[in-house]
């Protein structure tokens, strides 16, 4: 009898197992199902309105952005992320360069947006270059465990960089320089200025080429003039060189040829090893007046929080904001950024939902952080990195939505930055579900894994995923549509004409979305901490 009673009992409990089992798959699924395309149509379409005024942070649209969030995410049973509020102030300092600044090299003088675009970063309504020596210095990169420095034996102060972009694995074809055609940090724009600022330098002036650069001049010509965006310092920002900026290819040509020098031959040069030429005895000069004004902009950050666990925390990440709006232009003025980054901020919007649709919530804790200032420099996440709300040692992860796919159904997920973290499993695993694998990321010579909010997670040593849709379409009617819609969207980056259509197929954006509730849903529901591969160099504690 005895031992009936515990067949019976130890039955009973396999049964409440399986039927505990069974009640969460069918709720997971619940939730994985809620995401939808129509859905995210609705919120594309909210967010990149001609209302939102292209969102531009401290423009008229960042109230609307932030109204439309709370409003959501308190629907969806979320909770204020900071203290009792939605919102993370960040302290920006808007800098606007006026377009009357000339340019003189070599005493040739060249106009604004045209041939270059100088600006500072300091808080100053003036900064000069006047008579500064210009010096070609490759890369303008100081890289020890590369063996690289392009600033050795030569004093920078007082003088100005003429930088090419990328770094030298790009374009030499050697696969043991640097990460061959990866591109590398030091390969980014930000870092070009703040090694240049380290030397000691006055300027510092990038040359634009369209293929190293992964973007044409018109990118620089409207991201780069108007209002622009840093983090408030009490210093000023002296630290950085007076002024810094772009120049198209044909000025660098035209002004190594005044020197007596060949750019093609120097730049070859600068491939296969350091180099620092200066250019002969050729100046620059350029006056930029600015209009300087602090102002709050603000991340909106909300959580759900854990059952069990509710101190540690899976963060999701898109940024809200876009680059507003350009009165001097004539047509459509307003840049709607509705691939970005309304459909990442739509993607963040379904994963809310889909986790406060669960019946019964995570064991650890959902937080979205909706980031601000992106456009400008992943200033939003960066301040974020350097101000958590939630502690390093208790965010498990970070997974990052930027320009999600509008082209429909794929059968892989292209990861940016493939094998960089055991994320990776957890989103084979869900991509196996949906019959897709997993691929390395398209064009990583455009080093885009350092070009989204992800990387300030990553930085700190947290891991992050940056994954969007993959290359093959899921069958011919997909690969024609494909091919249509990209030719009808080229060329519409940071342009007024990336809006939302009503053509897009967003099939695939919702399968990709889908994944990431996936990863996070079973992240969020084990006891175990995803590390960084042995190969990273992102470890934690770094």
């Amino acid at each position: 009898m005895t031992g009936s009673l515990s067949l019976c009992r130890w039955l009973l409990g396999v049964a409440v197992a399986t039927s505990t089992a069974t009640n969460a798959n069918q709720d997971m699924q619940r939730g994985y199902d809620s995401i939808t395309t129509n859905d995210m149509v609705t919120h594309v379409k909210e967010i990149a309105s001609d209302k939102y005024m292209g969102r531009l942070p401290t423009g008229p649209g960042e109230k609307l952005m932030l109204d439309y969030l709370t409003e959501k995410f308190t629907s969806y049973g979320f909770k204020p992320g900071n203290g009792d509020s939605f919102l993370q102030p960040v302290e920006l300092v808007e800098i606007t360069a006026s377009d009357d600044q000339v340019l003189t090299l070599g005493g040739k003088q060249y106009a604004y947006r045209k041939d270059m675009v100088m600006g500072t970063t300091r808080t100053s309504e003036f900064e000069q270059l006047k008579d500064s020596e210009l010096v070609f210095v490759g890369y303008g990169i100081n890289a020890p465990e590369y063996g690289w420095n392009d600033y050795a034996d030569i004093d920078m102060k007082g003088k100005t960089a003429v930088i090419l972009v990328n770094d030298p694995g790009y374009e030499s074809g050697n696969d043991k320089l640097f990460q061959g055609k990866t591109m590398t940090y030091y390969g980014r724009w930000t870092y070009k200025y703040e090694e240049a600022s380290r030397q000691g330098a006055a300027g510092a002036i990038i040359i634009h080429e369209t293929a190293p650069a992964s973007y044409p001049w018109t990118v620089v010509s409207n991201s780069w003039t108007g209002p622009q965006y840093g983090l408030w310092k009490e210093d000023g920002n002296k630290g950085r060189v007076a002024v810094e900026g772009w120049i198209q290819r044909d000025v660098a040509v035209n002004l190594f040829k005044q020197a007596g020098l060949d750019f093609e031959q120097l730049k070859k040069q600068a491939m296969s090893q350091s180099t620092a030429v200066p250019l002969g005895k050729l100046t620059a000069s350029v006056e930029v007046k600015s209009t300087v004004k602090k102002s709050i902009s603000h991340n909106f950050i909300a959580t759900l929080p854990g059952t069990e666990r509710p101190d540690e925390h899976l963060i999701y990440t898109a940024h809200w904001d876009h680059i507003g709006f350009d009165e001097t232009k004539k047509g459509d003025q307003i840049y709607n950024g509705a691939h970005d980054n309304a459909t990442g901020m739509a993607g963040l919007l379904e994963l809310g939902q889909a986790f406060g649709e669960l019946k019964t919530k995570p064991t650890r804790s959902i937080t979205v952080l909706a980031v601000t200032a992106e456009e400008q420099g992943l200033l939003g996440s960066r301040y974020y990195a350097e101000n958590p709300l939630i502690p390093y040692d208790k965010t498990v992860a970070n997974i990052n939505m930027d320009s999600l796919n509008i082209l429909g159904k794929v059968k892989e997920i292209s990861v940016i930055g493939k094998g960089k973290s055991e994320l990776d499993i957890y989103l084979a695993n869900a991509a196996a579900k949906q019959g897709r694998s997993l691929v390395g990321g398209d064009k990583p010579e455009a080093g885009y894994y350092y070009r989204s909010d992800h990387f300030n997670f990553a930085k700190v040593g947290i891991p992050a995923l940056y994954a969007r849709g993959g290359r093959t379409p899921i069958d011919e009617e997909t690969a024609t549509y494909r091919k249509k819609m990209s030719l009808i969207v080229r060329g519409c980056y940071h342009q007024p004409c990336d809006e939302y259509r009503k053509s897009w197929d967003l099939s695939g954006a919702q399968q990709d979305v889908q994944l990431y509730f996936d990863v996070g849903y079973n992240v969020a529901n084990t006891d175990t901490w995803p590390q960084w591969s042995e190969t990273s160099e992102f470890q934690r504690g770094k």
